[in-house]
């Protein structure tokens, strides 16, 4: 599916038409089927999605927006930020910012470069994609547009175990079943 790419050329927002359908009416069930229905029909991959979408859902639940704008390099590359604890500067943490404006996406930009474009996504394939992304520890959401300064953080650590105990869920035998069934 087609997407309006934006662009950052020094503070100017250029806009790339193509057929883009808006994403903002999308519910989570609608993110999850297209998640299912993007991933490589391997026979494998889609029953994975499937099998983790319920934590996916929860977590995209607890959130503001239904999708956020995520910058990424021309290249298609997520930007990734390096943060710095103060007291502990030794102490690092990588985490990718999600806005819930365009408008919010450019101003945290500080100086415009032209190399970086805004990507509306749906925030289940932003959770989703945190999955695969080892060199992430978090993702850092600004929910309110106008608000640069508090976001809601996703530790991706956290993702992957509320999957793992769902996938553990769903492997072991349900003891709703009487054993004398048969």
């Amino acid at each position: 599916m087609a997407k309006e790419q934006i662009v950052f050329y020094n503070g100017v927002i250029k806009s790339r038409n193509r057929k883009h359908q808006s994403r903002s009416d999308m519910d989570l069930d609608q993110q999850i089927r297209e998640l299912i229905e993007q991933a490589p029909q391997d026979g494998v991959t889609p029953q994975g999605v499937a099998a983790i979408a319920p934590v996916l859902k929860l977590l995209a639940g607890r959130m503001r927006q239904t999708d956020y704008y995520v910058l990424q390099t021309l290249d298609r590359d997520w930007v990734v930020t390096t943060l710095s604890n103060r007291q502990q500067p030794e102490v690092e943490k990588n985490v990718v910012y999600a806005f819930a404006t365009l408008k919010d996406a450019i101003k945290f930009q500080r100086s415009p470069s032209g190399k970086i474009v805004g990507f509306q996504v749906p925030i289940v394939h932003i959770l989703f994609q945190l999955l695969a992304m080892n060199t992430v520890d978090s993702l850092i959401a600004f929910d309110r547009p106008g608000n640069l300064v508090s976001g809601t953080e996703i530790r991706r650590q956290d993702l992957q175990h509320l999957i793992e105990i769902q996938i553990q869920q769903q492997r072991s035998p349900s003891r709703n079943i009487p054993p004398d069934i048969a």
